[in-house]
């Protein structure tokens, strides 16, 4: 019945076209015209091939179309709930906004989630409850092999290339990591002058295409590593072996957004896709993994040096963990990125089903790291969806040092989860290599906004540890942390996971770790 009021539609408009062009009253051609355009248009759609929704339905059949293009706008803003929207829920965007904005961040009544689902966690309070700290701690990154530590904050911003990101969206973020002491990561798109202009605190990220510091046929240019590590911004050096949302392939900017300054950034061709390639060229084992982060970390001249991966096989991580004991030096830092964590542009199958989660993945890096008794000289930064104090105090308690936050910091600087990263058609002017776009996103602005989020999320994570009873992060134990596991039973993660005590997989590995230490082979990787 729809199909044959399309047509019979069509023949309506043809008969009011020819009615009206017959007229002689000029009030009519406006409307002509319009019947004309809509007759043509529905010709076109009984005939063309390339929609059979459109065969079956001309001229109707797209307004299916418009409201399919609308249909995460419609969800996001009128159906989903506060709690439940996805990737982040709009209480958690809010909370971004109002603590960027400067505002109250309190919200009235009580808590709309269900406590007593499964899967509920929440920390375990104390009766007697701490003073707050009136200065955020740091964290001493640097081993005993680093003559420059340097001091990170308990909450930083996350990769993001320049290229994934505007011109503004970097000078934003950096002039905001100056202004709040806090450290910037450059994602693997190479040393920009934006990251450089505000004099913020860098993470110079090194992926496996090499960017800024690459011959011309793409491979790791030691003397131009060299160089650019020496510069006074650049804090410590990250090897990026894997990301959470893509592990194992490598990243991709779409060629419309290589406009030619990003090309000179990264050297590489103007107007053409890249993909990076998903393994690097200058190591193909857990040795010469652990060999090249001590030639970086000689290169920079002491700096900290250490690698980014999203964990797969616990059994290849031992690997690694066997190849620094027996080279006898180490990464300083390690940063586990989750699998939940964002992404410019990566296959739907990957982001959905490759990768530890973030909770397994650092439990397991820093589980490894304690059982070889490597965990005091080397620090854990985690990354993947942490955007409030409870989840920089939960990553804690999993056994990170530090937390580093992407898309929360796009919030910041005024991202709306349009999701359109890929498409260079960004509507806030973040994630664009259109000017027009871009110029939207004032940077004095949002860099004061960025400060201000950074500064108040990690006051709330310093609130909630005193809550705890504790004096600082140093005192977080897994007990204190607890998860609702069916409707009748809580459990904490003291109890459900394991936790290694110092060299244990030394001396006697439990029974749950002995098959894959013994098999953990520090000069192949395999899973």
């Amino acid at each position: 019945m729809i199909r044959i009021a399309s047509i019979a539609f069509i023949g309506v408009l043809a008969v009011a076209f020819g009615s009206f062009a017959a007229t002689a009253s000029p009030w009519w051609w406006p409307a002509a015209v319009l019947c004309a355009a809509l007759a043509g248009l529905g010709t076109y759609d009984l005939l063309q091939k390339r929609h059979s929704v459109l065969r079956n339905y001309p001229v109707l059949g797209h307004v299916r179309f418009m409201l399919e293009s609308i249909r995460p706008e419609l969800q996001q803003y009128f159906i989903e709930r506060n709690y439940d929207g996805r990737p982040y829920d709009r209480d958690v965007r809010s909370l971004v906004y109002q603590r960027a904005k400067g505002l109250e961040a309190e919200q009235p009544f009580g808590t709309e989630r269900n406590v007593y689902a499964e899967g509920y966690e929440y920390f375990e309070s104390s009766m007697r409850p701490r003073p707050v700290p009136a200065e955020q701690p740091r964290v001493r990154i640097g081993g005993p092999d680093c003559t420059k530590p340097y001091d990170m904050a308990l909450f930083n911003v996350s990769a993001m290339s320049f290229g994934s990101l505007s011109a503004n969206a970097i000078l934003a973020l950096n002039q905001g990591a100056a202004l709040g002491g806090f450290a910037h990561d450059t994602g693997e798109g190479g040393l920009s002058q934006y990251h450089l202009r505000h004099g913020g605190d860098l993470v110079w990220e090194i992926g496996t295409g090499y960017f800024g510091c690459r011959t011309e046929d793409g491979r790791f240019d030691r003397a131009r590593f060299a160089e650019k590590a020496a510069h006074d911004s650049v804090k410590c050096v990250s090897l990026k072996l894997s990301q959470g949302a893509k592990p194992g392939i490598g990243g991709v900017l779409p060629g419309e957004k290589v406009t030619a300054e990003i090309a000179r950034v990264r050297e590489v061709p103007e107007g053409r896709t890249i993909i990076s390639p998903p393994y690097h060229e200058v190591f193909s084992t857990p040795r010469e993994l652990i060999r090249f982060i001590a030639e970086m970390r000689e290169l920079s001249g002491g700096k900290p040096v250490g690698f980014k991966l999203c964990v797969g096989s616990r059994r290849e991580f031992l690997a690694v963990c066997k190849a620094m004991i027996e080279e006898g030096t180490a990464p300083d830092f390690i940063i586990i990125d989750g699998a939940e964590g964002g992404t410019g542009a990566a296959p739907l199958e990957f982001a959905d089903h490759l990768g530890s989660p973030l909770t397994e993945g650092l439990i397991t890096v820093h589980n490894a790291l304690v059982g070889a008794g490597l965990r005091d000289r080397i620090r854990i930064g985690a990354s993947g969806k942490v955007a409030t104090g409870a989840d920089i105090v939960k990553r804690m308690v999993q056994g990170a040092d530090f937390t580093n936050a992407a898309r929360a910091m796009m919030f910041a600087i005024g991202c709306i989860q349009a999701q359109s990263c890929h498409t260079n058609t960004c509507p806030a002017g973040v994630a664009t290599q259109d000017p027009r776009r871009a110029r939207a996103l004032h940077v004095d602005d949002k860099s004061v906004r960025v400060q201000r989020f950074q500064s108040a999320t990690v006051n709330s994570s310093l609130k909630i540890i005193a809550s705890l009873g504790v004096n600082g992060p140093a005192e977080l134990r897994p007990h204190m942390l607890r998860r609702r596991v069916d409707p009748v039973t809580v459990r904490s993660y003291a109890e459900l996971y394991e936790w290694l005590d110092p060299g244990q997989l030394l001396i006697e590995p439990p029974e749950s770790w002995a098959v894959d230490w013994k098999a953990a082979d520090p000069d192949r990787f395999a899973a």
